[in-house]
């Protein structure tokens, strides 16, 4: 094992255990107005106190594409979607939309049987197999134009493959030896409860074993345990070994759980009812960030208020497939939602104009997309993320628009100020990303009525959409790509140099997203009221 690499590992969970952290934020700032309260979050508290108070509003229907969602949690039970036209639990299609007691919502990563996936492979791992598939044999001189540009693409893939697995698989072991040497060095003290005086005190002739205690000093002495730390390495242990297992494993296919035609993609009614699914912590958090009951003196607030959650289950451990986010649209836009939060992507795309025909349809019924831009910290101008807002076709004789405008890319803004303003992990990108917006360290509703701080742009994305979801409320009059540009027309812009993400490279927020701004709720609605008027 190499000491940077032990290096990083400390470094890595000082970072994550938040160890000697001299400024927090509370957990609500994404509600909290930057002039009153000190933190550019959305102004969603003061819009609600000074704008919307006594305000009629209609409900709006917001879908979360997503893992599932806890439906019984005490903060976002009593504000779940209900089909009224469905009886729940006789096993008849009684509303013949297509499927049966779907309550709540529906579940496209589910079996007839009530079986449910949990995790699923990469993008990249599925086209690897699929090309494998094709090719393995085959003459590379012998092949078509066509064959040919699709077997160089398999040979970018299955290359990528390999480094990843030789990657993940080194990790595995040096995360897992780090383990081990840990455990060791307990057995040598003789006690589970170490501490820095242990280590000062003690000589090892391993190697290993010193790089260990050499980990274990320093996060003692800086307030650390040793819990904590086997916690961090548990956690990156099972992340290697479910990526090797699963997101990178060619062979891996759990599709034969949901039971459907694959290859179908105009195929409806698979799946099931179960719209919460094996771990709805992911969704969850992004339903409580659009809607968690105001005011209820539990748990938290959400950005919106007059919201019913739909719970649309699409998304494993691992990418989400290209039929199932398309159908996932559909079923929203079906049974009335108005906005969909997709806070999920993929750097491959299996099937992308069947998206594209769901987000059209989308489109044609007035609803708006709201999308997490990613983590990656990559700049989606030149790297792909998708799903996107662009089309791959753009109609007969390629006429038609090139890109959806009921969509909004989302993404990641930090609490804290100046030249960190932008989350470290989000992407960018000057003509790809419109806005950012809170998604560091939100605080929101986990399952079991629990709640917890997550980051990403998962998370700025439903602060955006909640967003929408207020205008869709309060202003019912508006169309959805009149939303879309209240909110990017009264997004606030930031008129200084940041880091771009991923680096210490200062540059103009401005070349971070299209508005070069960040959301705003208060201005949205201001705007809103004056557009209303007119």
């Amino acid at each position: 094992m190499k000491m940077f690499q032990w290096a990083l590992l400390l470094s890595a969970f000082l970072f994550s255990a938040g160890i000697r952290a001299q400024d927090q934020a509370p957990g609500n700032w994404f509600l909290l107005d930057l002039q009153s309260d000190g933190y550019a979050g959305l102004s969603a508290n003061k819009a609600h106190e000074h704008l919307l108070k006594g305000k009629k509003a209609q409900t709006v229907i917001v879908a979360v594409i997503d893992s599932g969602i806890d439906l019984e949690h005490e903060d976002l039970q009593d504000i779940l979607w209900v089909n009224e036209d469905e009886i729940p639990g006789n096993g008849i299609d009684d509303d013949h939309n297509g499927y049966v007691d779907d309550i709540h919502g529906w579940n496209f990563i589910g079996g007839a049987n009530g079986e449910n996936v949990n995790h699923d492979s990469y993008e990249i791992a599925r086209l690897y197999a699929k090309y494998k598939a094709m090719f393995d044999g085959k003459d590379p001189d012998k092949l078509s134009k066509k064959e040919r540009k699709m077997y160089d693409e398999y040979l970018e893939i299955k290359k990528t493959i390999d480094e990843k697995r030789e990657e993940l698989q080194g990790n595995l072991d040096l995360y897992s030896g780090i383990k081990d040497a840990i455990n060791q060095v307990k057995e040598l003290v003789g006690k589970e409860e170490l501490t820095a005086e242990d280590m000062d005190s003690l000589q090892v002739d391993d190697p290993s074993l010193g790089q260990a205690v050499m980990i274990l000093s320093n996060v003692l002495s800086q307030g650390g345990t040793v819990a904590e730390l086997e916690e961090q390495l548990d956690g990156a242990i099972e992340y290697f070994s479910n990526s090797l297992n699963y997101g990178y494993n060619p062979d891996y296919d759990p599709r034969s759980i949901v039971g459907d035609d694959y290859s179908n993609v105009k195929e409806r009614g698979y799946g099931n009812n179960d719209a919460e699914g094996p771990d709805a912590s992911h969704g969850t958090h992004v339903a409580g960030i659009i809607a968690a009951i105001r005011n209820n003196n539990i748990g938290i607030d959400g950005v919106a208020d007059h919201v019913r959650i739909m719970s649309v289950r699409a998304v494993p451990d691992g990418d989400e497939r290209d039929k199932d986010v398309a159908n996932a649209i559909i079923y929203a836009v079906d049974n009335g939602a108005k906005v969909i939060n997709m806070s999920f992507g993929k750097g491959y795309a299996w099937n992308k104009e069947a998206v594209d025909k769901a987000v059209k349809y989308a489109r044609k019924h007035d609803v708006l997309l709201v999308h997490a831009a990613g983590n990656s910290s990559q700049n989606n101008d030149e790297t792909d993320n998708f799903p996107n807002d662009t089309y791959a076709k753009r109609g007969f004789l390629g006429l038609g628009p090139k890109q959806a405008d009921n969509w909004l890319e989302i993404g990641a803004l930090s609490w804290k100020k100046g030249e960190d303003a932008p989350a470290t992990f989000s992407n960018y990108g000057k003509k790809s990303v419109d806005v950012f917006s809170p998604g560091v360290d939100i605080y929101s509703c986990v399952p079991q009525s629990d709640y917890a701080t997550f980051s990403g742009t998962s998370m700025a994305s439903p602060a955006t959409a909640g967003v929408a979801a207020l205008i869709r409320a309060y202003y019912p009059e508006f169309t959805a790509q009149e939303v879309r540009q209240i909110i990017l027309d009264s997004a606030i812009p930031q008129n200084y140099k940041v880091k771009k993400p991923g680096s210490d490279e200062l540059v103009d927020f401005s070349e971070l997203c299209a508005t070069g701004a960040i959301v705003n709720a208060y201005k949205a609605l201001q705007l809103a009221e004056e557009r209303s008027k007119k």
